[in-house]
């Protein structure tokens, strides 16, 4: 339908632009209602990854990472995005509503990161061993300082303390069978589903000689890697996070998260997540200790140049759409 200024095809291409968006274990939480006037945006709960994600953090910035998305293809289709965040205290699912709100003419810049949103992957294969610039790392920085976050890059003795963290809380998590049998259900899942990680977007399956623990996405269908072919030993690594912790906080540092990985998108870098160290709460608190105390971690991101992969499935938008009395357009497809 309609919203606002929009056609009925802008507001579908909005929405499939939104639902681009990167989320834990490609779960998509998120749900859209749309008005005469404004987009809304959900939680589905339904969706949670919860094991992994019990208070639903990642959940938060994944739906901020779609609400990034969606403003974006807004402004690109020169019209103003007017949000407004958890404007509804009786629906505490409702995240923000976005309302265009009047013609104003997109920059080249937001009209590529508009185009970006397209392209962009989590690329969980090798990286080439080559530095990111220091003028790109710089514009990465001011990505998410831009949607009110921020960005640590780790220097080479913070990056041997954080190999430390993330293989403590990998190795806490693969001792949880609850938490494996979600990682199971979640991953290695085959090409025509609608959710979860198929197994060509999963990457090779770690070896002993690796420098950094990677999660394993292959569920045993990878081939052996090719001789020469290791992880690259130092990557970039960046912590994206928040001045404060909560829920308003973690989706306003989803959007931030989300043009960092535009950014990067557009500069021909490829990313990956090393979400273990974030959602173990004691590796959490030390990440926070490693880069000053007074930040919060929200997402650690891998970064560098990678060689192209295929985008993992999404779901259809009657999917993820409500009607107007907030029911489900359809079932979905939680399996």
């Amino acid at each position: 339908m309609p919203v606002g200024g929009l056609t009925a095809g802008q507001v579908e291409a909005a929405l499939r632009a939104a639902t681009a968006a990167p989320s834990l274990h490609n779960s998509q939480p998120w749900r859209f209602r749309c008005t005469s006037s404004a987009i809304e945006l959900y939680a589905d709960p339904a969706r949670a990854v919860a094991v992994a994600d019990p208070d639903h953090r990642e959940l938060l910035l994944a739906c901020g990472a779609a609400l990034l998305n969606l403003r974006l293809a807004i402004r690109a289709m020169g019209v103003y995005p007017d949000v407004r965040g958890f404007p509804d205290p009786a629906r505490p699912h409702l995240l923000a509503m976005v309302r265009p709100a009047g013609r104003r003419a997109a920059t080249p810049a937001d009209r590529a990161l508009a185009a970006a949103v397209a392209r962009r992957r989590t690329n969980r294969r090798p990286f080439v061993p080559a530095p990111v610039p220091a003028a790109v790392r710089n514009r990465l920085r001011r990505a998410a300082e831009a949607e009110r976050s921020w960005l640590a890059i780790l220097d080479r003795t913070q990056m041997a303390v954080l190999r430390a963290l993330v293989d403590q809380a990998h190795r806490a998590q693969l001792a949880d069978a609850q938490f494996v049998a979600e990682w199971r259900h979640w991953t290695g899942r085959a090409d025509d589903t609608w959710d979860g990680v198929p197994a060509r977007s999963a990457g090779p399956a770690p070896e002993p000689q690796d420098e950094w623990v990677l999660r394993d996405f292959t569920a045993g269908r990878a081939a052996r890697r090719v001789a020469g072919k290791d992880f690259e030993p130092e990557p970039l690594i960046v912590v994206v996070g928040s001045f404060q912790d909560g829920r308003a906080s973690q989706l306003q540092v989803g959007q931030a998260m989300q043009r960092v990985l535009l950014t990067a998108t557009e500069e021909g870098l490829a990313a990956s997540f090393l979400s273990q160290v974030v959602e173990v709460p004691q590796a959490r608190r030390e990440l926070r200790a490693l880069i000053g105390g007074g930040l919060w971690p929200q997402t650690v991101l891998r970064i560098g140049y990678g060689s192209p992969v295929p985008a993992t499935p999404r779901r259809p938008l009657e999917d993820v759409l409500m009607t107007a009395d907030l029911r489900p357009v359809a079932t979905g497809r939680v399996e």
